[in-house]
């Protein structure tokens, strides 16, 4: 596919983002069940959700452009992904704690995808006057922001400083 105009890059990076959610749930619910702080684990499962959520929100996008939002791959998310399974799932670590302050570190990696992703096409549907999507993606994109101050405040709440010991 050529990509030529404004509507053709928007509906190739709706493909992208929703490859980038695909391969981010899988790993974000199984950072979910190595987590051992109890409000992590929940904010975990609420980021899978909100994952699903903005799967659900391009499927029905991409229906309303009759586009299938599969066909790219994103190897952006699949290097995030890789690195989050090999340093928060596969590493060994001394301390729990330690191992939920990488968790949380990879979970805000693959966010910071998500906010990059969902602004630049909320900045696209806005241009293209595609006023339905762009409160779809407006709506992904504060749930993204959310999720990644949700991270934060875990961290610096407590997270970390149980694991400086």
């Amino acid at each position: 596919m050529s990509i030529d105009t404004l509507e053709d890059l928007y509906l190739e990076q709706i493909k992208d983002i929703y490859s980038a959610n695909k391969q981010a749930l899988e790993v974000t619910q199984d950072m979910a069940k190595a987590a051992h702080d109890a409000g992590l684990c929940d904010a975990l499962q609420a980021g899978a959700s909100g994952i699903q959520d903005g799967i659900n929100a391009i499927e029905k996008i991409s229906a309303g452009h009759d586009e299938e939002p599969n066909g790219e791959h994103c190897k952006g998310m699949e290097g995030l992904v890789k690195e989050a399974r090999a340093h928060a799932l596969e590493e060994s670590f001394g301390e729990d704690a330690t191992k939920d302050a990488m968790i949380i570190t990879q979970y805000q990696r693959l966010t910071h995808y998500a906010i990059a992703g969902y602004g630049s096409l909320a900045a696209f549907a806005d241009r293209l006057e595609l006023d339905d999507d762009l409160v779809a993606l407006k709506n992904c994109l504060d749930a993204a922001y959310a999720g990644d101050r949700t991270m934060t405040e875990l961290a610096t709440g407590g997270v970390n400083k149980a694991a400086a010991g």
